[in-house]
């Protein structure tokens, strides 16, 4: 019997022009650093997702959530860990993002996510907003 999964929770923020969304590049030191997320972290004990989407977002970018639903769930065993991954849209926020703990941010088109390197947790969440993937049935 393996580790207990990781619970984590993350965001796709878009502009509100709606055709960006915003991503973070992940700091080196961390399980597969260096490479780019869509923001967020770790659910705490009793925490729900929204709860936590919220409290992610206002430590890591210094923005309030107005308004989120949620996009889906997946879960991801890479060769250490098993992640499960809740996934939610972030429709209106308040304030302007800043990388708050000395991280990268960039707001991309969507159709520039796949050009850029991203943990395989991450395939599932940029092929459902491509449209790739037809067995997904998003929130």
């Amino acid at each position: 019997m393996g580790l207990p999964p990781v619970r984590v929770v993350a965001g796709v923020i878009h502009s509100r022009s709606g055709n960006r969304v915003l991503i973070a590049r992940r700091p080196t030191g961390k399980h597969q650093g260096g490479l780019w997320e869509f923001p967020g972290g770790k659910m705490e004990p009793g925490e729900t997702p929204d709860a936590a989407l919220a409290r992610e977002l206002a430590e890591e970018l210094a923005i309030r959530v107005d308004r989120s639903a949620p996009f889906l769930v997946v879960n991801h065993r890479y060769s250490d860990r098993l992640v499960v991954l809740d996934v939610w849209r972030v429709l209106a926020f308040t304030g302007v993002a800043v990388g708050n703990e000395g991280q990268e941010i960039a707001w991309v088109p969507i159709g520039d996510l796949a050009q850029r390197p991203f943990p395989a947790a991450n395939q599932r969440i940029i092929a459902a907003l491509c449209g790739a993937d037809p067995g997904l049935i998003p929130g």
